[in-house]
């Protein structure tokens, strides 16, 4: 299995030797990983590339060098990137293209995330840090205001947190972050390869048909009230048990063995 090559600047696409995860770093160290529009237009090629490939079935964001991202670009966005790809959309694209992502998105928080970097630790699926990370929502420091961001951090912070965070342009130690939900577990650096490569693998121990749907299934119900949401979900339960990997499932249960999934 190989994914499409591309002619990417800002960051770095790599698959593991089974192909089952795919791990997109943000490859502009000398900037701290900072998003510009060409950097945010690679990473929407990038899941696009990855969620059809029924091979990949768990992402691994990160940066390279100290920080995860740094925040928004302001150079390159008042600059105008040359990009050698077709515009697929734009940050708001970008977070939404994650938030109803039908893979895991793993954020290996390796350093600090700041503005739209946090954005993207946000957004994923699962996010584990360093003890020195820091998140934050600097842009009103420079007459700006994380405006797209908070329609993610607030399904993981409270009202309060968030604003003060927010009208402040404060810094959340890791600590903290794991504290009120916006990261899953904080670790020390020496650990956090394999705090990752531990929940990768119990991730591929299960059904790729279950997480797909039930991916789905959340980002559809997210936002809905429970009027709504139910019955929904009921017809979801419903495309669920039609599965392969339910029959499968269901089988190897009662047969008391380990069950062999085929994602169908």
């Amino acid at each position: 299995m190989s994914l499409p090559e591309r002619p990417y600047a800002k960051i770095r696409v790599a698959t593991s030797p089974t192909g089952e995860v795919a791990t997109i770093t943000l490859s502009v160290p000398e900037r701290r990983n900072a998003i510009g529009p060409q950097m945010m237009n690679e990473l929407l090629w990038a899941l696009t590339d990855i969620e059809p490939e029924p091979a990949v079935r768990v992402v691994v964001l990160t940066g390279e060098g100290k920080a995860f991202c740094a925040g928004g670009d302001f150079a390159a966005m008042h600059g105008g990137e040359a990009s050698a790809l077709p515009t697929k959309g734009d940050y708001a694209d970008l977070l939404l293209g994650m938030m109803t992502f039908e893979k895991p998105i793993v954020a290996r928080v390796n350093g600090h995330a700041m503005g739209g970097g946090l954005g993207l630790v946000a957004a994923s699926t699962f996010a584990i840090a360093t003890e020195e990370a820091q998140l934050g929502t600097p842009e009103v420091d420079v007459g700006l205001f994380p405006m797209m961001i908070m329609a993610v951090l607030k399904k993981h912070v409270p009202r309060r947190r968030l604003l003060e965070m927010m009208l402040l342009g404060e810094r959340m130690p890791a600590a903290e972050a794991a504290k009120v939900g916006l990261v899953n577990k904080v670790v020390t650096a020496d650990a956090l390869d394999a705090t990752v490569a531990s929940l990768v693998s119990r991730l591929l121990e299960k059904s790729p048909m279950a997480i797909r749907l039930g991916l789905r299934a959340f980002a559809e119900q997210d936002d809905l009230d429970l009027d709504h949401a139910l019955p929904l979900l009921r017809g979801k339960l419903g495309e669920c048990l039609a599965t392969d990997d339910a029959r499968e499932g269901l089988m190897a249960f009662l047969e008391k063995r380990r069950p062999v999934w085929t994602g169908k």
